[in-house]
């Protein structure tokens, strides 16, 4: 056989063990991939609206692991890990083979391994799948892992694993994890000496940890700023200043924040990674902490909750369902925002609501507060007095019970129920109880989130607003009608932005109620301005009665610093609607200057609305104009009783300007002859006169 011969048959099989070798590598890679499902195991996240973390749970083995994106971190501080650990990470597959050259050589020199030559793709392999001791077989593994996350993996997805995987100490897993414990920080921002820390401690995390071994960190830190490559990045200058930076020596705590809506959003969605809710961070932070200092005040078994909504979104912005969540004597694991509770007095101003809207009432209208006794049921006044005669506004300002149930009786509770509806609230009634007037001094259960809801009905005039859960149920305004006519609305808040401040409380032109349940057991208060609603309850979860604990005392002055400790800016009350005015006593209808009810439960005599009357000028009058010595006529003064403001006049037929809410009004003729007056009230019932002007 010729040497040719031999040469090609040689070649062939060479060529066939090196397909056969191809081959083999590549069934081995489809047979044994690398566990990549495995790093897809992180801690689940509830984000506020914006992203922020709200709070994290750690995996079942206990670990810390934020799943981490090279779009979260500092763009320097992933410079400079590759810097330091693989600078010729964008030009290898897997392998650095300078590095293990490097490696090689220092191990014929010292007879052991002194360093690995390891690439971030093969500290990857190493995070996901852990081995004990760092043998050859085992880094032959590592090697061959690295290879096959490459194929699979582009660069940027390798960094995301690894800085999702890296350790830093403890349970801490990954730069995100260990920039909110060490620095109190989303790693986004990150100065040189935090970045040359961070690449540091995941060589040796538990030797290294600065809050355990702070020599250690500071020389590990050291020797990452102090590398050539690292310089370069930095900058000499840069990198001598961040080695005379002071290095954190405590642990901080991950952000905790909205315990209870994050335990529903992971019972909601276990398998989720991240929730989003439409909570606002800094002003969950801000209610959080006046819900905590303010039950420290208060007895050991009181707690306290608070929900703030957007009114013109419905959107949930902060939500406090206790104290706190750890305490047990406080049963701070019940989440008190979704527990059924009396409500006291917090439910008057609808009732006054559809008293206005129903044409009874004004504010300056007069009602009794006297015992009264309807059908067996006598309600009393929660400082057991009584005012006498008062203002429809002052009845409401001071949360009289009596007037209020008067009239509830007017206007029925069924009906107060019914408007609920429009809200999507439907308050619990007693067990085999129809609707009663108990309803109006909290007869009835209602969660903290469905008062706001309802309250938010109120702020915004429009349309009632739907609340949500806060994670999955959409917020939004509901398609209804409004929970209460526009200048109904205006009346109430009118009145409830007048309420004193409670004492050291800056008045800020909210419109609030407080309320106090029967026994002491729950004290409340709730308060708008012209964007945010919020509501605060305090009481025992177990309903235990707490002497003392009144509405206005207790829960008014945490509703104020609720809305200064959230940071939320004051937003004015909405222009009154078209109507919306505050008349005078003198000035109202007769059937408005007292609020009475005759023996059949009906408006009596004097108080029921008349339709209008025109009384000047009367019927077949014949009128003699005057001039004022210009050519131009003097005004025809025009009169009238009765009938519902705001009334519109016409004049032959042909409507004058503005509307007016007086009963005394001017009209310039344009001529002398027959003319006809006609006026009509809100309620669309006229009156007409003709008369002969001369």
């Amino acid at each position: 056989m010729s040497i040719w011969r031999k040469l090609a048959i040689g070649g062939l099989g060479a060529l066939l063990l090196a397909a056969a070798l191809v081959f083999g590598l590549e069934a081995a890679d489809r047979a044994y991939p690398p566990p990549l499902d495995r790093a897809n195991v992180v801690s689940a996240e509830v984000l506020d609206a914006d992203g922020q973390l709200l709070r994290a749970f750690a995996t079942r083995d206990g670990r810390w692991r934020l799943k981490t994106d090279v779009a979260d971190v500092d763009p320097q501080f992933v410079r400079m890990l590759v810097a330091y650990e693989d600078r010729r990470f964008y030009d290898h597959h897997g392998i650095d083979i300078f590095a293990f050259g490097r490696a090689a050589i220092q191990l014929i020199r010292s007879g052991h391994i002194v360093s690995g030559g390891s690439t971030l793709s093969m500290q990857v392999a190493r995070l996901i799948e852990p081995r004990s001791g760092r043998s050859f077989a085992a880094k032959i593994i590592q090697i061959a892992r690295a290879i096959q996350i490459e194929r699979r993996l582009s660069k940027e997805q390798i960094l995301d694993l690894y800085l999702t995987h890296a350790p830093y100490g403890g349970n801490l897993e990954g730069i995100r994890a260990a920039s909110l414990a060490y620095f109190g920080k989303e790693p986004h921002r990150l100065t040189v000496a935090q970045s040359a820390l961070l690449v540091a401690l995941p060589q040796l995390p538990e030797k290294r940890r600065p809050d355990r071994n702070l020599a250690a960190a500071e020389a590990a830190r050291r020797r990452v700023l102090q590398r050539v490559a690292v310089e370069k990045v930095v900058g000499s200058e840069e990198s001598t200043r961040a080695e005379l930076t002071a290095i954190p020596t405590r642990r901080m705590q991950l952000p905790a924040y909205a315990a209870h809506l994050a335990e529903a959003a992971l019972r909601k969605e276990p398998k989720v990674e991240q929730h989003r809710t439409t909570l606002r961070r800094s002003i969950q932070q801000g209610l959080e902490s006046v819900a905590r200092d303010a039950a420290a005040k208060l007895n050991p078994k009181v707690s306290v909750a608070m929900v703030m909504a957007d009114a013109t979104t419905g959107e949930i912005v902060g939500e406090v369902g206790s104290s706190n969540y750890f305490d047990n004597v406080r049963s701070g694991w019940i989440d008190m925002t979704r527990v059924n509770r009396s409500p006291g007095s917090t439910l008057k101003p609808f009732i006054y609501g559809l008293a206005f809207e129903q044409g009874m009432i004004s504010q300056e209208t007069i009602i009794e507060d006297k015992p009264a006794d309807f059908f067996g049921y006598r309600p009393k006044n929660f400082d057991m007095t009584y005012q006498g005669d008062v203002t429809v506004r002052q009845a409401l300002q001071l949360s009289l019970n009596v007037p209020a149930v008067r009239l509830l009786d007017a206007v029925g509770p069924t009906r107060l129920l019914v408007r609920f509806r429009r809200a999507e609230v439907r308050p619990a009634l007693p067990v085999n109880e129809m609707p009663g007037l108990a309803i109006g001094l909290g007869g009835v259960g209602i969660t903290l989130k469905d008062l706001v809801q309802l309250y938010a009905g109120l702020a915004n005039r429009s349309q009632p607003v739907r609340l949500g859960d806060g994670i999955q149920e959409k917020p939004g305004l509901i398609d209804a009608e409004p929970l209460l006519e526009p200048v109904a609305a205006w009346n109430v808040a009118d009145i409830l932005s007048g309420v004193i401040a409670p004492v050291g409380s800056i008045q800020r032109g909210i419109a609030y109620k407080t309320g106090t349940s029967y026994g002491y057991r729950d004290a409340w208060s709730v308060g708008y301005d012209g964007r945010y609603v919020l509501g605060v309850w305090v009481g025992r979860p177990d309903n235990g009665a707490v002497p003392g604990l009144a509405g206005y005392m207790s829960a008014a002055p945490i509703l104020f610093q609720g809305f200064e400790k959230s940071g939320v800016p004051f937003t004015p009350m909405p222009p009154a609607p078209r109507g919306a005015v505050r008349i005078a006593q003198a000035q109202l209808p007769m059937s408005q200057r007292r609020f009475s009810l005759d023996a059949n439960g009906l408006l009596s005599a004097s108080a029921r609305e008349q339709a209008p009357q025109i009384v000047y000028p009367p019927e077949g009058a014949h009128v003699e104009l005057s001039d004022e010595g210009n050519g131009s006529m003097m005004p025809l003064i025009l009169k009238l009783q009765g009938g519902r403001a705001p009334f519109r006049w016409l004049a032959n037929g042909k409507p004058l300007a503005d509307l007016s809410r007086n009963r005394i009004s001017q009209w310039v003729p344009d001529g002398v002859g027959y003319s006809t007056l006609t006026v009509i009230d809100a309620a669309g019932r006229a009156a007409t006169v003709n008369v002969f002007l001369q």
